[in-house]
């Protein structure tokens, strides 16, 4: 079969998925229903309704998609934007189907689903997968994050941890513009000062997770005026532009903090884990599909903060569809340097 030309089948991609696709909104859970923890635009599940994700997710695969490919990504924009980036990207180059199962909750969910064959790969951070997945110390040298994740992975689970797609999307903690312009504010360590005056607000999950609140507090010797607001993540934002809080925990990569003229203070004792993004694919899957692994291996490197932050911009700030931004991100970044043609359905 000859083979065909990527751009071509990118195109065609395109017009398939337009012709049956709805609305992102469509497809969200309700921000009561949501659960990772680093992200503004999710929140937690109810336990009836988690456990009910749960087994449904975890099902026995089926046989008879072995010429079919299952990306799944968690339940927030950025995760959906890198999951379609996968998809796009492997229907572009392998020939093969490409299933799409996204927000499935959070980071437990999506690596129940991986090791029980449901997906064939998702992308993680590295800081989730050392302290969330394998119960390891918070650890702040990004290549010796990287190195351990990809071998306990590889050991314990059978799953291949590929090369990082460039970004970093750590925790942020953000405070208004107006606030770190009046005070001359760029870094925590200069914020720890005025901290008695201030009333932070963090989701539950960081307030539980070893790399959070408890650590931060301890890293920086941070009192606050009051104790943190227990929010919905959805909320954090609209709650800190309001005043009703003066400091939160976000995320790096989100596009609304320059739009909203919201600050990032940097993270100058490195308290943080590296939370670099890595696609965890199957064993079993790049052994049936060898030319998985390099249309993945394609992306590694592509995208920096500043991409992802106009990305998750573009689809949050904007409201475009994660389908045209994902297209032409890769029309303009690896389409340029694919070999021409793609690879015939193995």
């Amino acid at each position: 079969m000859m083979k065909r030309n990527v751009h071509r089948k990118r195109s065609l991609t395109m017009a398939l998925i337009a012709a049956r696709r709805r609305p992102l909104s469509a497809f969200a859970p309700p921000p009561s229903q949501t659960s990772d923890s680093r992200h503004p635009r999710s929140g937690r599940l109810l336990p009836s309704a988690y456990c009910l994700l749960l087994s449904v997710v975890l099902l026995p695969a089926c046989g008879g998609r072995r010429q079919t490919l299952v990306i799944g990504s968690k339940n927030f924009t950025e995760q959906v934007i890198l999951g379609e980036m996968l998809a796009q990207q492997l229907e572009a180059t392998t020939g093969l189907h490409v299933e799409r199962r996204f927000y499935l909750a959070g980071t437990y969910i999506c690596h129940q689903a991986l090791l029980a064959g449901r997906i064939d790969a998702y992308v993680e951070y590295t800081g989730t997968s050392l302290t969330a997945i394998l119960k390891q110390p918070v650890e702040s040298d990004p290549a010796a994050v990287l190195d351990k994740v990809k071998r306990e992975y590889a050991r314990r689970f059978g799953l291949d941890v590929m090369d990082p797609l460039g970004f970093n999307n750590t925790f942020a903690i953000v405070i208004r513009g107006e606030t770190a312009r009046r005070y001359g504010l760029h870094t925590l360590s200069q914020a720890v000062p005025y901290a008695p005056g201030w009333r932070p607000g963090f989701g539950y999950e960081f307030m539980e997770r070893p790399d959070g609140y408890q650590g931060l507090v301890r890293t920086y010797h941070l009192t606050f005026g009051q104790p943190p607001r227990i929010m919905d993540l959805g909320l954090l934002y609209r709650s800190l532009l309001e005043k009703q809080i003066d400091l939160v925990a976000g995320n790096s990569t989100d596009g609304l903090i320059a739009a909203r003229d919201l600050a990032v203070l940097e993270d100058d004792k490195h308290y943080f884990p590296p939370y670099q993004a890595v696609p965890i694919v199957r064993d079993e899957t790049l052994k049936l599909h060898p030319a998985v692994r390099e249309a993945i291996q394609e992306l590694g490197g592509k995208i920096s903060d500043a991409e992802m932050r106009r990305l998750n911009y573009a689809v949050d700030g904007e409201h475009r569809d994660v389908v045209e931004v994902v297209h032409e991100f890769l029309e303009k970044t690896v389409g340029s340097v694919q070999k021409t043609g793609g690879r015939s359905q193995e």
